[in-house]
């Protein structure tokens, strides 16, 4: 029939002939394309292309089967309550990544094997603690463990450094990625039966770290905390040959290579623990040329061409403001900014001292202290525990926590004596006093707060039986452990934002110091302050945003509880329906302050 068709009209024929000119003319436009790469399900990320062009890179995912938590809204347009999808909790299943790679030339894909990974089958040491009589315990897994690949980074030859962190954060590798194969050649490996971190390595998974090509392309540089602080270091790809270019009791915070490829410059607290400088190093290594001079912390920006600097700089009792200098030692800082008011600069704010104190196993642990001027000092004293954990509070800059900062100037004018306390594992101290909370936040950290009483009675004049304590988040969470596992130390305390039970925090902070719920149950029972609820002696003041996503206002629901079965009466609530971790509305900080000055003047004024 077709061809009885095509024989008889010809207006098939001619349609015919039409339609394969444009099929012809639609091919000729189309360029060679490669295969295509089914991803099966994952997602595709970090596309690079090596400079030759021959390869290139990517990494996929797959997304974990993660059940998030969600946060009730109260107070809302609607009228009715709303919820909010936040984070997940800790010891939920993780996404999983591979690396992929494509030749472009021999039109052909694969996947880096990760077995070939010094260590990679290597369980956590933790472990050991629950098999000790186990006589078939083994000290390696059946399967490699999960890793999430960072970079490539191509020198000027087309050769690939790729950096592996392991994603129960004990190891951080550096490779050599061989292209054409998917070989590995080990450069470094950094291991931590704690975690992984520090200034430049980051305890964050998701983030590679400082490190790059050095000018020669045979050479690669990094930072590692190999000493214990977090120091500079290059490796030759080709021969192993290794290098600190930094070295000694400070940390290296921040590094990059200059335009012309001499020098590094490098942020460090060289100077002190408690001062930020920026500096300036021969490219394979040598003295360290400081270029700030004032006390206090520096945040540089160099200009395009590298001949001025953009300094943020500020002191202990001056906020940010910036500043332009030539990129010569000790030049002038010249201010671009002003950003105080005259009734700021109308008081006197105080510049606190700088004190360490001798803990209980001998650690010289650093302070600020604000005194009170003689004629008005009550006797009475107040510790402030910062947030976060892995944060500096003790130092020569304007601290992040101003409020709080304001807070101490008003306590001291009203008599109190109050130390801020850069506890075991804040940053800025090395390695050995980040990890020290590991596997027991609420150990050595509470230890410093309890010592650090001790010291405002023995060296400052302090009455024993009047001492409050305060902080939020992190610093809440201590100050819940202080009242519940050293009752009669503290006279009062006030917990904002808190974490009561450390099992219903998030993943990426938690899991590196108590490793996870299921695989370290010892770690969170000993960690998390609802479990030492019935030590509750004195009067505590709890503070917390309704709809804080970081920690969940339940936690403070279920230590409530706690505490009501309990059969306690000292303690307090507070809450806040419209704020979240870090409060916006000027009411709320005002309210929460007043409530905590109360709490105060109420339990430590004779």
């Amino acid at each position: 029939l077709e061809r009885d068709q095509m024989e008889l009209f010809e207006v098939l024929r001619w349609r015919e002939a039409v339609d394969k000119k444009e099929k012809a003319r639609s091919e000729s436009r189309q360029p060679d394309r490669p295969k295509p790469y089914y991803l099966g399900g994952k997602q595709l990320s970090n596309l690079r292309l090596s400079p030759d062009g021959q390869f290139a890179t990517f990494r996929l995912t797959r997304r974990a089967d993660a059940k998030n938590t969600v946060v009730p809204h109260f107070v809302t347009r609607s009228g009715y309550v709303e919820e909010r999808q936040a984070r997940e909790k800790v010891g939920a299943p993780q996404d999983q990544y591979e690396l992929g790679i494509c030749d472009l030339e021999r039109d052909t894909c694969y996947i880096v094997d990760t077995k070939q990974i010094e260590g990679i089958y290597e369980k956590p040491a933790f472990l050991k603690e629950y098999h000790a009589d186990d006589p078939d315990w083994k000290d390696t897994y059946d399967r490699p463990r999960e890793v999430i690949f960072h970079g490539p980074w191509f020198s000027e030859k087309s050769e690939a450094l790729l950096s592996v962190k392991a994603m129960d954060n004990k190891d951080r590798w550096l490779f050599l990625l061989d292209l054409p194969t998917g070989n590995l050649r080990l450069l470094d490996r950094q291991h931590d039966d704690a975690w992984i971190g520090g200034p430049g390595i980051s305890g964050w998974n998701f983030s590679a770290g400082n490190l790059g090509w050095m000018p020669d392309n045979e050479r690669v540089w990094f930072q590692s905390e190999a000493t214990g602080f977090s120091h500079l270091y290059t490796v030759n790809v080709h021969t192993g040959e290794r290098k600190a270019l930094t070295s000694g009791n400070f940390e290296v915070l921040s590094a990059e290579i200059s335009r012309d490829k001499q020098y590094f410059f490098i942020t460090a607290n060289k100077e002190s623990p408690f001062e930020h400088h920026f500096y300036r190093m021969p490219v394979n290594g040598g003295k360290l040329e400081k270029i700030t001079t004032r006390k206090g912390g520096h945040q540089v920006t160099l200009s395009p061409d590298e001949s001025k600097l953009a300094v943020r700089f500020s002191d202990a009792n001056h906020p940010w403001e910036l500043f332009v200098m030539d990129n010569q030692p000790g030049a002038e800082m010249r201010p671009l900014t002003h950003s105080t008011t005259p009734e700021f600069e109308a008081y006197p704010w105080r510049h606190p001292e700088i004190v360490r104190f001798k803990a209980r196993d001998g650690v010289a642990v650093p302070a600020r202290i604000y005194r009170p001027d003689p004629s008005v000092k009550n006797g009475a004293a107040v510790i402030f525990v910062h947030g976060a954990g892995y944060l500096q509070n003790v130092h020569e800059w304007w601290s992040s926590y101003y409020r709080e900062y304001m807070f101490h100037n008003i306590l001291a004018d009203n008599g109190y004596t109050v130390l801020d306390i850069d506890y075991r594992a804040s940053n800025g101290y090395g390695r050995d006093w980040r990890t020290a909370i590991y596997r027991h936040m609420g150990g050595q950290d509470l230890d410093d707060q309890v010592d650090g009483a001790r010291f405002l009675v023995e060296k400052e004049g302090i009455d024993a039986d009047r001492i409050g304590i305060y902080g939020g988040s992190y610093g809440g969470f201590i100050t819940l452990m202080a009242l519940f596992n050293s009752p009669g130390t503290f006279k009062c305390g006030a917990a904002l934002r808190s974490v009561t039970d450390w099992a219903h925090y998030n993943h990426p902070y938690t899991s590196n110091i108590l490793n996870t719920p299921v695989e370290d149950s010892i770690a969170y029972r000993l960690s998390s302050p609802i479990y030492y609820a019935e030590g509750l002696q004195d009067h505590l003041l709890i503070l917390h945003g309704m709809v804080d996503s970081n920690v969940h206002f339940q936690d403070v629901v279920r230590l409530s509880q706690r505490l009501i079965e309990l059969g306690k009466t000292n303690w307090t609530l507070s809450v806040f329906p419209v704020e979240s971790h870090g409060f916006v509305e000027p009411s709320s900080w005002t309210d929460e302050y007043r409530r905590i000055f109360k709490l105060f003047q109420t339990d430590l004024r004779e």
